[in-house]
């Protein structure tokens, strides 16, 4: 009781009520997250994130896994409508497609926050120009990673001749995929690189299928000056490709992963932008939180998640998350 006298003292009544509220609520809320696949580091990394912040808290969580199914997301989200949970957060699969769910979550009072992908075509929107239904979307800008990405490769590429670049892309259908190459060619642009994109193949964002693809570009275009992987995971399974190719292609991704930062501290991988899913999940609590206690938050906020670069003289930029 004395320290909410103090909290009125301070603060005023309505100040010092809503703090009571909040603490006496905290354990009735519920708020519902939906991941992409748990299969993947990233996706579990988030989740956890948001799961700590929740139970820190004192809040109840229902986690839900798509299992990269667009179709168990959208199952998922109906479900969580259907529970009535306070609140939902997702990591989208399909930017598009998930604006619907959002609409219907939304068509329910339910707050509803995105998770390190965009709502909406990415192509006809910017990453800062949130879903107005949202109440916030918590991301890296993918569209500065891939800048920043070309900053570390603009250091590594050859001068005085027109360098040849290939593109190992995420699965296809993520806004990621598409606002990463965007920054990447900007950054290379802004650096002044004669460079051509010899290549650039999705694959699965796992690191078989980053070695098939490399596999596959460096038989065709054996004189390939760097890989760009979207993703740690790739790269991994690119560097095997490029080893045992006997190819001297630089390596550059998107991640900071534990696999990707030991990669780089044994020299098989050359550099790659930091991406924190944790730290991601933990924001996105805390937006998810704060609509639902406060119905008067400011809607369609976002979140950016900074993205360093890391190379082997800057591995302390980093500490990986997944």
């Amino acid at each position: 009781m004395k320290k909410y006298l103090r909290k009125l003292a301070l603060f005023g009544v309505a100040a010092a009520m809503a703090l009571v509220t909040d603490a006496a609520t905290a354990k009735d809320i519920t708020l519902g997250y939906v991941a992409a696949g748990m299969q993947y580091p990233f996706n579990v990394a988030a989740a956890k994130g948001f799961e700590a912040a929740a139970k820190a808290a004192g809040v109840k969580t229902i986690v839900l896994d798509a299992k990269t199914s667009v179709e168990k997301q959208g199952n998922a989200v109906d479900d969580l409508i259907a529970q009535k949970v306070d609140g939902i957060a997702i990591l989208p699969i399909d930017a598009v497609v998930a604006q619907s769910w959002v609409d219907r979550a939304a068509s329910h009072n339910i707050p509803f926050v995105a998770v390190a992908t965009q709502i909406g075509d990415p192509q006809k929107h910017a990453i800062k120009d949130v879903y107005p239904k949202l109440s916030a979307l918590v991301a890296s800008d993918e569209v500065h990673a891939g800048y920043d990405a070309a900053q570390i490769a603009a250091t590594l590429l050859p001068k005085g001749r027109t360098a040849k670049i290939a593109i190992v892309e995420g699965a296809p259908g993520y806004p990621t995929v598409w606002q990463v190459t965007k920054g990447f060619k900007e950054g290379l642009d802004k650096a002044g690189i004669k460079y051509e994109i010899v290549a650039s193949q999705p694959t699965d964002w796992t690191p078989e299928k980053g070695e098939s693809v490399c596999q596959n570009i460096l038989s065709a275009h054996p004189d390939v000056d760097l890989f760009f992987n979207q993703a740690d995971d790739m790269v991994i399974g690119c560097a095997r490709a490029v080893r045992a190719a006997g190819s001297h292609a630089k390596l550059v991704s998107r991640g900071g992963s534990r696999l990707g930062i030991n990669a780089i501290k044994a020299g098989d991988v050359d550099g790659t932008v930091c991406i924190q899913p944790g730290k991601m999940g933990q924001l996105a609590f805390k937006a998810l939180y704060a609509a639902v206690t406060n119905p008067g938050a400011p809607k369609a906020q976002f979140v950016d998640v900074d993205t360093p670069q890391v190379t082997k003289a800057s591995l302390s930029q980093c500490v990986p998350e997944w």
